[in-house]
């Protein structure tokens, strides 16, 4: 009962095992090889947290916590997993485990063998909840009293903050969730990945299988960017082999302690997988399949030539294929560098490879840009291209927002793009799937079509849903969707397109050209738009960016400009720049284009709000009276600050998510190693996100959100909740955004009208 062999499990023991445990019984039941093992069942934590007594402290902690409270959240869950790890577990359930361990080292053959020992957590009565990847795993655990310490650690996992707060938000309650615990033998892996038993895109009946050297832990954590193969079911067929370049791996050291180091020099580029171990591999995946009667994503390792399955579970994110008929990715080429999906649709076209700014009249329309990652003084040249691949980024990098604007096929993250293509070749991007196949698609022009159609959503909310610009030939695009108004209208492009520093423009007496150059292109969106609102944010540039600029050579080398001298700090400092911007601003607004609002961004004090506002006022344009004056909320200290500012004096704010995140968060969002960890939805930055409007809201303070953020549904919801003002959104998202919001609306109403029921 507190103990159980894999061979004494099936799929339908979840309750008894989690998903992980049953499905290791089912495989093992069905004659598919897995590394032996066992289960410590979820009877038997719920025996130990009877004996210890320790239920009712921790539940009285978790009915105390407020899970929007980072803070206090991490302190409860640290308090909570100290009680159980403290806790002494009962005789006779150490007795169990020590002889379940002592007879699994005699099957094997091994004193004290290695033992990987995983979380697999349930929950009475909702066997289908999905706990995955929230609890801890240990690797290279030895010998029984080890064993056990490592047990009562997953059991204590079960109280991490991230799966607290998910429950809460599921409404699952905390005492009917259990844990269970594999122990199963270390697969000492010579090579090792995951298989989907079919293309998870589009539902093919092609085995897709990623693998690398090493542990299989490179692969999962995202550390490596594996081998791709595809092979055809019905035939075994190798229909697909991309090679990637493995620099990393994960091994063991002397002490049988995992381990990442470099790949050896020799290995990195060599194929992981052989034609037979291929063909293995997706007569493993056919068994599989068919014994569950359901499309399965699996976790594999060889060791010394002997095929393991380390996991096995349904897919649960298949496409229709159907609907991604249009993109065709299956009737094209070999891959030959994969990323990040950053802007949907498909495009074909002649490589060139920008390594230098001054290459970029190779750039002829049509052509597909390769670059390390894209700058604003690249936006033109990106205008002639069919597509964008870059080394670095992830989907909110500046490559990503002006291929979403422009409606341009984009994969960035890379890694190697600018060294893999060949310059002149033909090659076609999936800027869904994030891939780049070899030769050029014929179905470039329809597919390409499709993905930049935007229809306007005949749909009326009361939160508005106001569009993201970032240049004047965007906006006619954008306003065509219906949009309530320009929510960020993006100064950095506008300012930029003569490709002279706003600086020299000053240096060289040329004050009133530079105030012309920003007010036609601004003119431009606002007669688009007119009369909705447009909220121009001043200059936020790194100095990376303008380095490149005519009259940019004297941009200080910073060595993390996204941290560095940007946003309002760096116009303080240079306020003959930012009254340049308030001069062209007032004289837009003296020509009758009253909808357009100042705001200012990165802003970390009051005080450099108090300073703008005089800035304004000295050219003779006066906050609040004159024109709409607002701010930016990109940084947690003026998140946390914000009934300061509200003191100070504001008519809107806009919550810049891309950079709160970031910063929140101590993740770049420009750099592809980091990118896993960079989330919106973490707890902290959503705390943020919540105050910032609630406060707005109590002040009646117009808010609004322009990060990436106001793009996803779910987020939307959420902020629709919290009392937001509108949503701007990218201008290819603005229909489904729309949606999203009407639904969070009534949803509320029918809440309400529920509860007056009552």
């Amino acid at each position: 009962m507190y103990v159980k062999k894999f061979e004494e499990l099936s799929k339908s023991d979840i309750g008894i095992a989690g998903g992980k445990g049953a499905n290791l019984g089912e495989l093992t039941q069905a004659g598919i090889p897995v590394p032996p093992g066992f289960v410590v069942t979820a009877q038997a934590y719920k025996y130990f947290m009877d004996e210890a007594g320790i239920n009712d402290q921790v539940m009285s902690i978790l009915d105390a916590i407020d899970i929007n409270d980072t803070k206090a959240l991490q302190e409860a869950a640290e308090e909570i997993k100290r009680i159980i790890i403290e806790s002494p577990i009962p005789e006779q359930l150490t007795l169990f485990i020590r002889e379940y361990y002592n007879e699994l080292c005699q099957r094997v053959g091994e004193d004290d063998t290695d033992v990987a020992i995983r979380s697999s957590a349930t929950a009475e009565d909702l066997p289908e909840a999905s706990f995955a990847g929230q609890q801890d795993t240990f690797l290279h655990v030895s010998g029984d009293d080890e064993v056990i310490e490592y047990i009562r650690k997953c059991w204590a996992s079960l109280f991490e903050a991230r799966a607290i707060f998910y429950r809460e938000e599921k409404d699952f309650e905390h005492s009917k969730v259990y844990i269970a615990v594999v122990v199963q033998k270390m697969a000492n892996a010579d090579k090792a990945g995951v298989m989907f038993t079919v293309n998870p895109s589009t539902g093919e009946e092609i085995a897709l299988i990623e693998g690398s050297w090493g542990l299989g832990e490179s692969v999962v954590s995202g550390d490596v960017t594996p081998d791709n193969y595809q092979v055809d079911k019905k035939n075994n067929e190798i229909i697909n082999v991309t090679i990637s370049d493995k620099k990393v791996m994960y091994t063991n050291d002397e002490a049988g302690t995992s381990i990442k180091v470099d790949v050896p020099e020799e290995k990195r580029n060599e194929r992981v997988l052989s034609d037979e171990e291929l063909i293995e591999l997706t007569e493993m995946g056919k068994r599989v399949q068919a014994h569950y009667g359901e499309p399965m994503d699996t976790e594999w390792a060889f060791e010394k030539d002997m095929l393991f399955l380390l996991q096995a579970r349904p897919i649960t994110t298949l496409g229709n294929a159907d609907e991604d008929a249009g993109d065709a990715s299956s009737d094209l080429g070999d891959v030959l560098v994969r990323g990040l999906g950053a802007s949907p649709g498909m495009a074909s076209g002649t490589v060139k490879i920008i390594l230098d700014i001054d290459e970029l009249d190779k750039i002829k329309d049509g052509d597909v840009m390769v670059t390390t990652m894209t700058t604003p003084d690249m936006v033109p040249a990106m205008r002639r291209a069919s597509g964008i691949v870059t080394d670095e980024g992830g989907v909110t990098c500046h490559a990503s927002i002006i291929s979403r604007e422009l409606g341009i096929p984009c994969v960035v993250g890379t890694g190697d793009a600018t060294t893999t293509l060949e310059e002149n070749s033909g090659v076609t991007l999936d800027g869904k799937k994030g891939l780049v196949f070899e030769g050029i698609s014929e179905t470039k022009e329809e597919a390409t079509a499709v993905a930049g159609t935007v229809e306007a959503a005949p749909i009326i909310t009361v939160t508005e849903v106001k569009a993201n610009v970032s240049m004047p030939e965007a906006a006619e695009k954008a306003a065509a969707t219906g949009a309530d108004g320009v929510g960020l209208l993006r100064t950095e492009h506008l300012m930029l397109t003569s490709g002279i520093h706003p600086g020299k423009f000053i240096a060289d007496g040329r004050e009133d050209e530079l105030i012309d150059t920003i007010a036609d292109n601004v003119q431009i969106v606002a007669d688009a738009f007119y009369p909705r609102p447009v909220w121009y944010r001043t200059l936020d540039a790194p100095t990376d960016e303008f380095i490149t600029l005519e009259g940019g050579e004297n941009e200080p080398r910073e060595h993390n400009p996204m941290l560095g001298w940007r946003g309002i700090r760096r116009e303080l400092d240079q306020p003959e720049i930012l009254k340049c911007e308030f001069k062209a601003i007032k004289k837009l607004h003296e020509k009758g284009y009253t909808n357009i609002g100042i705001m200012i961004p990165l802003s970390q004090s009051p005080e450099e709000l108090k300073k703008a506002k005089a800035l304004c006022s000295e050219v003779g344009f006066e906050p609040h009276k004159d024109v709409d004056f607002g701010m930016m909320v990109e940084i947690p200290a003026a998140a946390i600050m914000i009934d300061e500012y509200i003191k100070v004096g504001i008519d809107f704010v806009s919550l810049g998510t891309n950079d709160l995140t970031q910063y929140t968060l101590a993740v770049d969002r420009n750099n592809e190693f980091v990118a896993k960890h960079y989330t919106e939805e973490h707890p902290a930055v959503m705390k943020l996100i919540e105050r910032t409007i609630r406060k707005c809201a109590e002040a009646g303070v117009k808010c609004s959100i322009c990060g990436q953020a106001g793009s996803v549904p779910h987020i939307v919801e959420k902020l629709v909740e919290y009392g937001i003002s509108s949503v701007s959104s990218n201008t290819d998202a603005i229909a489904d955004v729309r949606k999203t919001v009407a639904r969070a609306e009534q949803k509320i109403i029918l809440d309400a009208a529920r509860k007056r029921l009552e």
